[in-house]
C-alpha cells in the first residue's frame, strides 16, 4: 500500500476529529449563551439559508408565524442567531470531513476492510447526528434531546479515533510500553468508565443549569448555585476521584524511561486536561457561573475521554506487539 496515502488518511481523519471537538465546543457556547433557538427552524434560519442581521429583514408578524409552529416567544436576536448559524456551518463542514474520511478509507479495502466499515459507520452515525440536531430544534430544546445529541458526538469521536488508530496499528505496535505496570490498563479502563459516569452526571447538572438560566433570563448567574440539585454535589465530589486516578495514570507513563514519547506526551496531556476541567468546574461553582467556563468544562470532559480511549487503544497494540515479540 502507498505509504503517502496512509499518511493522508491519517491527516484527514485527525482533522475530522479536531473538527468534531470544535463542534462540541461550539455547541457548548450555544448552550451557555442561550442561543439554541437563535434559529427557530431547520435547516433554514428564520426561513432563510443565510440568516438576517436585522429584524427589519423579517416579516412584521414573524412572532405570530413561529408561535403557530409551536415556538412561543420567538424573538430575533442577531448575536444568538449568528452564534447558532455558525454552529450549524461548523457542523456541516465536519460532516463533509467525515464523508471525505469514509471515501478515503477505500485504500484499505484489500488490506483491512474493518477500517472501511468503521469509517462508513462514522459517516452513518454523523447523518443520524444531523437528524438528531434537527430534532433538538423541533423539540424546542428539550434537555434529554440535547444530552443525547452530545453523547452521540462523543460516540462519533471514539469511533473516529479507533478508525485512525487501527489504520496506524503497525506503527503503534512498535511503541515501547513493556515497563508499564500490569495494573495500568485495568485502571485506565476504570478511569474511562468513571469519566462516562462523570459526563452523565454533568449532563444532569447542565439540564438543571439550563432550567435555572431560563428562569433567571440568563442573568443573575451568581444566584443560580443556590438552587443546584443534589447531583451537582455528587458530581463535584467525584471529581477528586477522577483527578487522582488520571494523575496516577499520567505518572505511570511519565516515570517509565522506556515508555514511548507518544505515550508520555499523551499522559501529560491527560493530566493537564483533567486539571483544566476541574478549574473550569470550580469557576462555575465559585465565580458565579461565568459563561466562558461552561463550554470549556464540557470540551475538557470530552477531550479527557478521547485521550483515555486513544491511550487504551495504543497500549493494546503496543502490548500485542510486545507479546508477539516475546514469542519469537
Amino acid at each position: 500500500m502507498d505509504h503517502s496515502s496512509v499518511l493522508r488518511f491519517r491527516l484527514l481523519g485527525t482533522l475530522t476529529i479536531v473538527a468534531i471537538y470544535l463542534v462540541i465546543l461550539a455547541g457548548g457556547i450555544v448552550r451557555a449563551s442561550g442561543s439554541g433557538m437563535g434559529c427557530p427552524d431547520w435547516p433554514t434560519c428564520f426561513g432563510q439559508w443565510i440568516p438576517p442581521t436585522d429584524a427589519a429583514q423579517l416579516p412584521a408578524n414573524y412572532h405570530e408565524i413561529y408561535a403557530q409552529r409551536g415556538y412561543q416567544n420567538t424573538e430575533f436576536n442577531p448575536v444568538k442567531t449568528w452564534t447558532e448559524y455558525a454552529n450549524r456551518l461548523l457542523g456541516a463542514s465536519t460532516g463533509l470531513l467525515v464523508l471525505l474520511t469514509a471515501w478515503s478509507s477505500r485504500i484499505f479495502i484489500k488490506t483491512d476492510k474493518s477500517i472501511v466499515y468503521l469509517a462508513v459507520s462514522g459517516l452513518l452515525l454523523t447523518g443520524f447526528q444531523g437528524w438528531l440536531g434537527a430534532s433538538v430544534v423541533a423539540s424546542n430544546l428539550k434537555p434529554v434531546m440535547i444530552t443525547a445529541h452530545m453523547l452521540v458526538a462523543l460516540l462519533i469521536v471514539a469511533l473516529m479515533i479507533y478508525t485512525i488508530a487501527r489504520s496506524q496499528r503497525e506503527y503503534l505496535g512498535q511503541l515501547a510500553a513493556g515497563q508499564l505496570s500490569g495494573q495500568f490498563r485495568p485502571v485506565l479502563l476504570a478511569a474511562m468508565v468513571m469519566t462516562l459516569l462523570q459526563v452523565a452526571m454533568g449532563t444532569q447538572v447542565r439540564e438543571a443549569v439550563d432550567f435555572l438560566a431560563h428562569e433567571h433570563s440568563y442573568i443573575d448567574r451568581q444566584y443560580w448555585r443556590d438552587d443546584f440539585p443534589v447531583i451537582f454535589y455528587v458530581h463535584r465530589s467525584f471529581s477528586s476521584v477522577i483527578l487522582f486516578t488520571n494523575l496516577w495514570l499520567a505518572w505511570q507513563l511519565l516515570k517509565s524511561g522506556e515508555t514511548s514519547a507518544l505515550l508520555r506526551r499523551t499522559g501529560l496531556a491527560l493530566a493537564c486536561l483533567v486539571v483544566v476541567a476541574i478549574l473550569a468546574g470550580v469557576s462555575l461553582d465559585r465565580l458565579g457561573m461565568p459563561p466562558v467556563a461552561q463550554p470549556v468544562h464540557l470540551l475538557m470532559a470530552n477531550l479527557i475521554f478521547g485521550v483515555q480511549f486513544f491511550m487504551y487503544i495504543v497500549t493494546h497494540y503496543a502490548n500485542n506487539f510486545r507479546v508477539a515479540g516475546n514469542r519469537q
